[in-house]
């Protein structure tokens, strides 16, 4: 497992990565973005600042970094940086497959990405990733699992993946929506010539969606390695937008409300890597201070009133508008 690499590591930021889904591409659905990044999010622009992320990201400690075919360039911007380091051999990439962007660029686009889990999806972006990241991929993920994914009843997708996972690259999966612990536990029953296919899971937790953290449990039980994103829950626990319970204990903790929120994640004993989605070096110094949060039980607990039932709490987030 590449995430072995990980266990060596003494810094306190090693078990935060860096997603790149916020400045890959134009849009996204993440609150504040009008502010965070330039008016004009050119290609080159964008280029600049995810390398900015990833030096500032790698000089603090963090190790892994999180790419997506469906996050515009990411991938892109990740192997330009990635080629001008070749001596990197500290940290850990992955990506993932089975949304197409289709927003060409555009922050108005009607539709930004289109989900497709079959099999000639993942043979057409493997191609595609391995042209960019090639032998630096580590983890390759199957894009936002659901009960109802073909990806987890195909057969023949299967056999490729494990054929992939032979050949030296960690198959995973990431979920999203209200029946995430559904799908973890379902893609924990998939096996190939009787062994476990997934090596890892990738889900949404935070302090207003926690209702994954028993399957997320079981999984780490499993052996699986647990990424965690959306922890901010775009830009919902962010200090603008936080709620007054969460406002109060970082000012208590004299830290921000997104360490405070990333805490809470770290405190899981299950939480392997837990994914800053900042847009800003100012925004990752900041998430990065989770590390040292120290929340005592009775804060934990205040906490955990902020847990919202899981279908309003995707219902939200998916009237948040593409900015």
């Amino acid at each position: 497992m590449p995430f072995a690499r990980l266990a060596n590591a003494t810094t306190p930021t090693c078990h935060i990565g860096l997603g790149l889904a916020a400045v890959g591409r134009p849009g996204y659905i993440n609150l504040g973005r009008d502010q965070d990044l330039p008016a004009e999010r050119t290609v080159d622009a964008l280029r600049e600042r995810t390398h900015e992320l990833l030096d500032a990201a790698y000089a603090q400690g963090v190790r892994y970094f999180d790419a997506a075919r469906s996050y515009g360039r990411s991938e892109e911007f990740l192997a330009d940086w990635l080629n001008a380091r070749p001596g990197l051999d500290d940290i850990v990439v992955g990506s993932k497959w089975g949304y197409t962007y289709t927003a060409d660029w555009s922050t108005d686009a009607e539709t930004h990405e289109v989900k497709d889990h079959t099999l000639a999806t993942y043979e057409r972006q493997r191609a595609e990733t391995d042209a960019l990241l090639g032998d630096r991929l580590d983890l390759y993920q199957i894009h936002s699992v659901t009960p109802d994914s073909p990806a987890l009843t195909d057969k023949e997708l299967h056999a490729k993946l494990a054929e992939a996972a032979a050949q030296g690259l960690t198959i995973g999966f990431s979920t999203s929506g209200p029946a995430q612990a559904d799908a973890i536990r379902a893609a924990l029953a998939v096996t190939v010539d009787g062994d476990p296919l997934f090596r890892t899971v990738q889900s949404t937790y935070n302090a207003l969606e926690t209702s994954a953290a028993p399957a997320l449990a079981e999984a780490h039980d499993a052996g699986l390695t647990v990424i965690v994103k959306e922890g901010m829950a775009n830009g919902r626990l962010a200090g603008p937008h936080a709620p007054d319970v969460l406002r109060a204990i970082a000012e208590e903790t004299g830290l921000g409300c997104d360490a405070v929120a990333l805490a809470v994640i770290l405190r899981q004993p299950w939480a392997g890597v837990v994914l800053s989605g900042a847009a800003t070096t100012t925004q990752l110094a900041s998430n990065l201070h989770a590390a040292v949060v120290d929340l005592d039980d009775d804060q934990m607990a205040r906490l955990a009133t902020l847990a919202e039932e899981p279908r309003a709490y995707w219902e939200r987030r998916g009237q948040l508008p593409w900015h």
